[in-house]
């Protein structure tokens, strides 16, 4: 009789395990459904994906707290206290996606939908994936009771895609109670783990002139022309830097041009939109001192060049060392060999000045990113979600 009492409450106990199972991919599930709903584009914000997120945390009994600005604009931050005997881990997400763009999506890009296995939706993968498995690994972790020798702090951040404003926010009121141990970027790697990738120097350039009838140019000064001038000294250019051994060359593209308003009228300005890629070490300010030269050289050549620079958005590249303890043990329980570089660019520099080592590390193909039909696997998902609690455990316990 008291094998068979034990017989029976082992399988109750099966069952209630593989029940809570159940109930925590649901759960999960249902989070990362209704983050892709949220649509967080530069257009909608970000203020209904903070506010999903902090009833997500208010079920746990976590303090979360959401900074709204500009109607719809958020960031979010929880955390979670303890004893403070060891450095705390910081999660940093970002809430907003690119737009869908026009056609090609096969599924709607905010419906969330789930087919074999996959939610589509643009930011599923970028980055609502990652956010999903860090929210729900931090919700486990504190339901189990689990005593923590350091602080969980997570934050998920307005504006990454475009001009890291939330992160800037942030960063500039951040003041942690203890040192963290470390700083851990839940972007889509496909679970590799990266400690470097380049900066990001976007700069806008212009050109002025004088309007006139374009019946009569000579009376003004056409800024396109100036732009023709300027792009002509480009093409030439060539921005110095030492080569980096992981992270390769700097890069410099002209993407964007608008210039005119009228097609009987000579234009007064013309602009350019440059994105330039820096290594580890260079001097932005170098850059675009380079530019003001180049503006010099052209106007000895004819007065009537006017031209203006300014900076669009600014990253400093990331370079966090491999063999750091950190790094060497979050590889160990992440189960990687080693390290990687990428060509991407996340908010992680924005905190490097913490002090503590940045490692990126999610869900997610990274391939997949800003394009039609973007997806992240379910099962990645959770794959997620222990990665991250087996970490917490490491580093906080």
């Amino acid at each position: 009789m008291f094998v068979y009492v034990l017989i029976c409450n082992k399988n109750f106990s099966l069952f209630l395990f593989s029940q809570l199972t159940v109930y925590n991919h649901r759960i999960m599930k249902e989070l990362l459904i209704k983050l892709v709903q949220a649509e967080t584009t530069a257009q909608k914000g970000e203020l209904a994906a903070a506010e999903i997120i902090s009833d997500q945390f208010a079920q746990s009994g976590i303090d979360c707290r959401i900074d709204s600005w500009d109607q719809n604009r958020a960031n979010v931050a929880a955390t979670v206290k303890s004893d403070g005997k060891k450095g705390g881990l910081l999660f940093v997400c970002h809430l907003d996606v690119v737009a869908a763009g026009g056609q090609g999506w096969s599924h709607p890009p905010f419906a969330g939908a789930e087919n074999e296995g996959r939610i589509y939706g643009r930011g599923s993968m970028d980055m609502k994936g990652g956010i999903t498995a860090a929210v729900t690994a931090i919700r486990q972790i504190v339901d189990s009771k689990t005593k923590l020798k350091g602080d969980i702090i997570f934050v998920a951040l307005a504006g990454e895609e475009t001009d890291s404003c939330g992160a800037r926010r942030f960063a500039e009121s951040f003041h942690p109670s203890s040192k963290l141990a470390g700083v851990i970027v839940p972007e889509p790697t496909d679970f590799e783990v990266v400690t470097a990738h380049r900066g990001i120097l976007w700069l806008e350039i212009k050109t002025f002139g004088k309007a006139a009838h374009s019946s009569t140019p000579e009376l003004g000064v056409n800024a396109i022309t100036s732009m023709k001038l300027l792009l002509n000294e480009l093409d030439n250019y060539k921005i110095r830097f030492q080569p980096h051994k992981r992270l390769g060359n700097c890069s410099m593209s002209i993407n964007t041009i608008a210039g005119g308003k009228e097609i009987n009228v000579v234009p007064n300005m013309c602009s350019i939109g440059v994105d330039i890629r820096t290594l580890p070490g260079q001097n932005h300010q170098e850059i675009i001192s380079d530019f003001e030269k180049i503006f010099a050289k052209l106007k000895q050549k004819s007065l009537q060049f006017e031209a203006s620079i300014s900076i669009v958005r600014e990253i400093g590249a990331l370079e966090t060392d491999s063999n750091c303890d950190f790094v060497k043990d979050f590889c160990s329980v992440a189960g990687a060999s080693g390290t990687k570089a990428v060509g991407f660019t996340t908010d992680g520099p924005h905190f490097a000045s913490l002090g503590a080592p940045v490692v990126i590390f999610g869900p997610g193909k990274p391939h997949l990113a800003h394009k039609p039909d973007e997806y992240i696997e379910i099962t990645d998902v959770e794959k997620a979600v222990e990665h991250y609690k087996r970490i917490i455990l490491k580093f906080l316990t």
